[in-house]
C-alpha cells in the first residue's frame, strides 16, 4: 500500500542527525536525505527505574503491542503481580491482570491514586473501585529491592510477586531535536501550526508542546487521540494548507465496567465541582482555573462529556477572534 502511494517506508533504521539549516537528515546506515518539510513524531519513552535485585526478565513496561504480549505471556504462567505506579496505565494493567485471575498489588508514592489528574474525590473512587475487585494498594511507598519472588517496599513491608509491571510515566524523545538546536522545553516547542523553531520542521504527538488556545499556555498531552489529530493538522500545514491546531484534548480509561471520560486539560486548578455520585448513577467533575472551565471528567455521562467538548471548542474560537 505504501509503495502504491509513493511512500518510501523505511523500517528498522534510526535517524542519527538532523541538520535543520541544510534541511537534511542522516540515518544510522550513513544515508543522507534532504527534505522540504519534516515531521518529528518521535513520541515518548517509558521512564525506567532500577529495581535492586530484580531479574530483568520479570520486569515489564507497557508502551507497545509487543510489550502487552510479553505481559500476557508472563501472566499466563503466574498467580501474583506487582504494579508499580498508580497512573492510568498502571491501573488499567492492574484491572486487566485481575480479570485474568491474578493477585495484584499496586505500589505508588502518592496517598491517593491519580489525585493529580482527577482530584481527591474521584481518585478515592478509583481506589475503591480497584479494592472492590481485590487489588491491594501500598500507597506512600516505593519498591526497595527484590529477592526471588519477594519484593521489599520502602517501609520494610514484603509483597510476593511473580513479576513486576512498571508504569511510572514517560519522557518525550527529544534527543534528536536537541542535538539539532531546536527549541525544547520538556518537549519540542511548536506554534499553533505545529511548526518547530526551524523552518520546515514540524512536531506532533507525545513529543510536541503547543500553545493551548484555551489557557494560553504551552501544553503537552500524552494521549493517542491528540497525536492522531495533530498528525492530520501537521500534514495539512506541511503541504501548504494552513490550519491551526485547536482541538480539545480528549481521552478515556476503561477500568473493569467503569469508563472514565476526560475532556480538556487541567494541569492545575482552583476548584473542582462534583455533580452526582460515581458510586451510583455516575457523575461529572468540572475543573476551573481563573474562573474558566478547563476540563470535565465524567462517569456514565457521555452527553455531558460531548457538550463540554463543544463548549471548550467554542471558547477557543472566541479567544482566537
Amino acid at each position: 500500500w505504501y509503495a502504491e502511494q509513493k511512500i518510501d517506508l523505511t523500517l528498522g533504521v534510526r535517524v542519527t542527525e538532523l541538520d535543520a539549516n541544510a534541511k537534511r537528515i542522516r540515518t544510522q546506515d550513513g544515508r543522507v536525505r534532504e527534505y522540504g518539510a519534516l515531521l518529528l513524531a518521535t513520541g515518548a519513552d517509558p521512564v525506567k527505574i532500577s529495581v535492586e535485585g530484580a531479574d530483568p526478565s520479570r520486569v515489564f513496561y507497557l508502551r507497545s503491542f509487543a510489550d502487552s504480549k510479553e505481559i500476557v505471556r508472563a501472566a499466563s504462567s503466574s498467580s501474583r503481580a506487582l504494579v508499580v505506579g498508580a497512573s492510568f496505565i498502571g491501573l488499567e494493567v492492574a484491572a486487566s491482570l485481575r480479570a485474568r485471575g491474578l493477585k495484584v498489588d499496586v505500589v505508588a508514592p502518592e496517598s491517593i491514586p491519580m489525585e493529580k489528574v482527577l482530584g481527591p474525590d474521584l481518585g478515592k473512587f478509583v481506589q475503591g473501585l480497584h479494592e472492590s475487585h481485590g487489588v491491594h494498594f501500598h500507597l506512600g511507598q516505593t519498591v526497595g529491592s527484590v529477592k526471588g519472588a519477594r519484593v521489599t517496599l520502602s517501609n520494610g513491608e514484603v509483597v510476593d510477586a511473580d513479576f513486576l509491571v512498571l508504569g511510572v510515566g514517560v519522557k518525550p524523545a527529544i534527543d534528536l531535536a536537541q542535538r539539532a538546536g531546536l527549541a525544547v522545553d520538556r518537549g519540542i516547542l511548536v506554534n499553533e501550526y505545529l511548526q518547530a523553531s526551524a523552518p520546515g520542521v514540524y512536531a506532533a504527538g507525545d513529543v510536541a508542546r503547543w500553545p493551548d488556545p484555551r489557557s494560553g499556555r504551552p501544553i503537552r498531552v500524552e494521549h493517542w487521540v491528540v497525536a492522531e489529530r495533530q498528525g492530520q493538522t501537521a500534514a495539512k500545514n506541511m503541504i501548504g494548507i494552513p490550519e491551526r491546531f485547536d482541538s480539545v484534548p480528549f481521552f478515556w480509561s476503561q477500568q473493569y465496567d467503569v469508563r472514565i471520560n476526560y475532556v480538556g486539560h487541567a494541569e492545575s486548578w482552583d476548584s473542582i465541582k462534583l455533580d452526582g455520585d460515581p458510586r451510583q448513577s455516575g457523575c461529572a467533575a468540572t475543573f476551573t482555573a481563573a474562573g474558566k472551565k478547563t476540563a470535565l471528567v465524567t462517569i456514565s455521562r457521555d452527553l455531558a462529556s460531548l457538550e463540554a467538548e463543544l463548549d471548550l471548542e467554542n471558547a477557543a474560537v472566541h479567544r482566537a477572534i
